[in-house]
C-alpha cells in the first residue's frame, strides 16, 4: 500500500473551482476551440485536478453587460448589419450588369456606325450603267430596294441608316441611268435630281427635223448634232446611194432611251441599225431592184407612200400609181413632196406653191426626190417592195373623215374624183386634206 498522504481530501468536501478566466486573458486555445482556464488558489489548480476546458461559444458573459438585454441588442445589430451588407452585394450586383449592357451597347452602336460608314463609301470605281424605272408611288425603301438588287448600292438597310443623318433622296417617277458601285451621296444626289434617262419616240412618217425638234425639248445640246450628223454622212447607211450623206427615211421608227452622255452618233446609229432590220424583214437589201428601181427608191417611194396614202390600205396602191408614173415619164405631180421642201407635214399646196424651185417639187421635176421625205412604215416598206398590179395613175381622197381613197387610170376619172372631193369638203372643211396624184 502506498503511504497516506499528508493532506488527504475530506471525505465528502466540495472542492470548488477558480473562478474562469475572461476571453482576452485566456491562454492558450485547446484542440476544440475552447481555453484552457486553470482552478485553485492562485495559478496552478490543485493536485490530482484536471484544468476545466471552456468552449468559445460558452465564454463569460461581458463584464460591461448590465442583464440579458444587452444580448439582445447586440443580436438585432447584428442582424441589421447583415441586411446592410446584403443589399450592398445586391446594387454592386445590378451595378456591374448596368455597365456591361452599357458597354454593350456602345460595342453595338460603334460597330453599326463603323458598318454604315463602310457601306456608305464605294469600294473602288463605279461600275457598268444599270437602268432604273421608279414608278408613280414607290415608296423610297422600295426603291433602295432595287437600288440593292441592282448593285448601285451595297445595303438598303444602311443607306435607310444613313439618310437618318443625311437626309432622304425624293426620287421622281421616271427612268434613270446609275452606275453599280455608287456611295451613298452620289446615289442620293443622283436620285434627288431627277430622272436621266427620257423616252424618244419616233413614229412613222417624221422627218428628221421633226426628230431634232424632239431632241431640243429634251436636256443637253442633243438637237443641233443630231441634224448635223444625220446630213452630213458622219454616221452612214448600207442603202445610202453612192455619194449621198442624208440619212432621211433610213431611221427606223419606235422609241429610243436618251441616256446621260447620249452622243448623236451612238444614236444616229441605233436608229440605222433599227431601220436596216425592218428592210430586211420585208425582203429589202441593199443591192434590191424592184419596179425599175433601186433598194434606195423603193425606200423613197414608200415614204411618199406614207404622206399620201394616210391609211395602210392604201399604201400599196399608191406605191403603184407612182412606179406606173415613172414608167410614163410623167411627173409625179404629190402635194407631199412639195410640202417637205416647206418643213410642212400636211395641208394643201397652192398654185404658187406649185411653182416653188426645189428639187423636191414633183410638179417640175421628174422622178422621185432627190432623198426620202420621211421615215417609212414597215407596211410601207412592203407595200412598195411588192406593190399590187394595176393600171392607176391618179388616186384622189374624196372622203377624209371615212378615209375613201379614189383610184384612177384615166384623167377623166381623176377629174370626177376631184370633184366629188370638192364637194365633201365643202360640206365639211376640216376634213379636207388635199391629198391626191395628177391633178
Amino acid at each position: 500500500m502506498s503511504a497516506p498522504s499528508d493532506n488527504p481530501p475530506r471525505r465528502g468536501r466540495h472542492v470548488a473551482p477558480a473562478p474562469l478566466w475572461d476571453w482576452e486573458d485566456a491562454g492558450p486555445r485547446d484542440r476544440d476551440g475552447g481555453t484552457a482556464v486553470a482552478l485553485g488558489d492562485g495559478d496552478t489548480p490543485p493536485r490530482g485536478v484536471p484544468p476545466v476546458v471552456v468552449p468559445r461559444n460558452l465564454g463569460a458573459p461581458d463584464r460591461n453587460a448590465d442583464d440579458g438585454s444587452s444580448s439582445a441588442q447586440g443580436g438585432q445589430r447584428h442582424r441589421r448589419g447583415g441586411s446592410r451588407h446584403r443589399r450592398r452585394m445586391r446594387l454592386n450586383r445590378r451595378g456591374r450588369l448596368l455597365l456591361l449592357g452599357v458597354g454593350a451597347l456602345v460595342l453595338v452602336v460603334v460597330g453599326l456606325v463603323a458598318w454604315v460608314q463602310a457601306e456608305s463609301s464605294s469600294s473602288g470605281r463605279p461600275g457598268a450603267p444599270v437602268l432604273v424605272h421608279v414608278r408613280s408611288g414607290e415608296s423610297v425603301s422600295a426603291v433602295m430596294a432595287t437600288l440593292t438588287r441592282d448593285g448601285v448600292i451595297g445595303s438598303s438597310l444602311a443607306f435607310q441608316l444613313w439618310s437618318v443623318l443625311h437626309g432622304q433622296p425624293t426620287p421622281r417617277p421616271g427612268l434613270y441611268q446609275l452606275r453599280r458601285n455608287l456611295s451613298f451621296a452620289t446615289a442620293s444626289a443622283q436620285l434627288t435630281a431627277g430622272p436621266n434617262v427620257f423616252a424618244l419616240t419616233i413614229q412613222p412618217g417624221t422627218t428628221v427635223a421633226e426628230i431634232a425638234n424632239q431632241l431640243s425639248q429634251l436636256p443637253g445640246n442633243l438637237a443641233q448634232a443630231f441634224v448635223n450628223d444625220a446630213r452630213t454622212g458622219r454616221v452612214p447607211s448600207p442603202y445610202q446611194q453612192p455619194g449621198g450623206r442624208s440619212l432621211e427615211g433610213l431611221i427606223g421608227a419606235g422609241t429610243y432611251q436618251i441616256t446621260p452622255g447620249e452622243s448623236a452618233k451612238a444614236l444616229l446609229g441605233a436608229m440605222v441599225a433599227r431601220f436596216d432590220a425592218e428592210a430586211k424583214s420585208v425582203g429589202l437589201s441593199p443591192g434590191t431592184t424592184a419596179n425599175g428601181v433601186s433598194a434606195y427608191g423603193v425606200i423613197t417611194v414608200a415614204s411618199i407612200a406614207m404622206k399620201e396614202g394616210y391609211f395602210s390600205q392604201y399604201f400599196g396602191k399608191v406605191s403603184r400609181v407612182v412606179y406606173n408614173r415613172l414608167a410614163n415619164g410623167m411627173t409625179l405631180d404629190m402635194t407631199s413632196t412639195v410640202l417637205y421642201s416647206l418643213g410642212q407635214d400636211g395641208g394643201t399646196v397652192t398654185p404658187a406653191e406649185e411653182q416653188v424651185t426645189t428639187p423636191y417639187n414633183t410638179y417640175l421635176r421628174p422622178g422621185l426626190t432627190p432623198t426620202p421625205i420621211c421615215t417609212p412604215s414597215v407596211a410601207a416598206l412592203r407595200a412598195a417592195a411588192a406593190p399590187p398590179a394595176g393600171t392607176w395613175l391618179y388616186f384622189e381622197l374624196t372622203t377624209a373623215k371615212k378615209g375613201v381613197m379614189v383610184f384612177s387610170a384615166s384623167y377623166t376619172t381623176q377629174l370626177a374624183a376631184e370633184q366629188q372631193a370638192a364637194q365633201n369638203a365643202a360640206a365639211s372643211p376640216s376634213a379636207q386634206t388635199g391629198a391626191g396624184a395628177g391633178s
